[in-house]
């Protein structure tokens, strides 16, 4: 049974299907994350200059010091004298990661077990999309066979006018907002085929994927992964420019997919008694907004 609904934005994504999403920060930060992961920017080495950058990626040389900026938070780039070429780092091994990255990994372990549960709150459900690219095409493969997926999403109802994003000039401009209920129920749509597809192709016996809506605005973001794991992470407010309808907007926005992620388990090797706390008390809160004021939501 596949039902579903709406979901979360990527800081900087631009709206889905245009050409300029691909010079976005987030995807010169992505691309530049990969290169460093794979070695081919080696710890205490430099990065090309911002002006080779900006030929690089055929961006703006603000495109490339918003992505330089992220990548220096997650731990990836060293602090940079005034002109300097950034120097490589590498994140401590037990820092918090960025969501994206730990989220990814967290669900890839979590699909081994034979009934997999993912609950989600959240702004969109684009963290949770691009997390679940991996473990999908494994089960795809047939190297992963969940008997079941349930997944369960929370999201902002599309009726409120939350408090971000919106216009600097003008909080009452409603294309900010409009944007994100674009990008909400793209991912929201893709989420629900993405994983329908897995009962309807046979390779998992039962799917099913509820997003229901609540009348808040996020200010963090959970993730709730086989009832033994409770992800948390902050959204931090920032000032960026994105392009709808052929208009450039400076909006006040979130980081989704770069804010870190702090973990709590509660499984059976975990002997800290406070993250199995964490992890309850966090399926108690989901539970309640859940079975009390959120509504559902269905995609046309």
């Amino acid at each position: 049974m596949v039902s579903a609904v709406t979901e979360e934005s990527r800081p900087a994504a631009e709206e889905p299907g245009r050409q300029a999403a691909q010079q976005s920060p987030d995807h010169i930060a992505e691309a530049l994350r990969a290169r460093i992961r794979s070695g081919e920017f080696a710890p205490a080495s430099r990065l090309p200059t911002q002006r080779e950058l900006a030929e690089q990626f055929g961006a703006s040389r603000a495109a490339i010091r918003h992505a330089l900026a992220q990548l220096e938070r997650e731990g990836y780039l060293e602090s940079r004298g005034r002109g300097a070429p950034a120097q490589v780092t590498a994140p401590a091994p037990d820092a918090p990661r960025s969501a994206d990255v730990e989220l990814a990994d967290r669900i890839a372990l979590a699909f081994q077990a034979e009934h997999v549960s993912i609950d989600a709150f959240s702004l969109t459900t684009e963290t949770l999309n691009s997390a679940l690219a991996a473990p999908l095409i494994a089960v795809s493969a047939g190297e992963l066979r969940p008997r079941s997926i349930s997944v369960r999403v929370l999201l902002p109802s599309p009726g409120i006018h939350p408090a971000f994003p919106r216009l600097v000039s003008d909080p009452a401009d409603p294309r900010p907002i409009t944007r994100l209920q674009r990008i909400t129920r793209t991912f929201s749509a893709s989420l629900r085929h993405q994983l329908g597809s897995l009962a309807e192709r046979g390779l998992v016996q039962e799917v099913k994927v509820e997003i229901r809506t609540v009348e808040v605005t996020p200010l963090q973001k959970l993730y709730l992964l086989n009832d033994l794991e409770a992800l948390t992470g902050y959204y931090q407010v920032v000032t960026r420019t994105v392009e709808f309808e052929n208009e450039e907007l400076e909006i006040y926005d979130v980081l989704g997919l770069s804010s870190k992620i702090f973990r709590a388990s509660r499984d059976k090797d975990s002997r800290d008694e406070q993250d199995a706390a964490f992890v309850a008390e966090s399926r108690l809160w989901f539970e309640s907004l859940w079975s009390t004021i959120a509504e559902p939501v269905t995609l046309g």
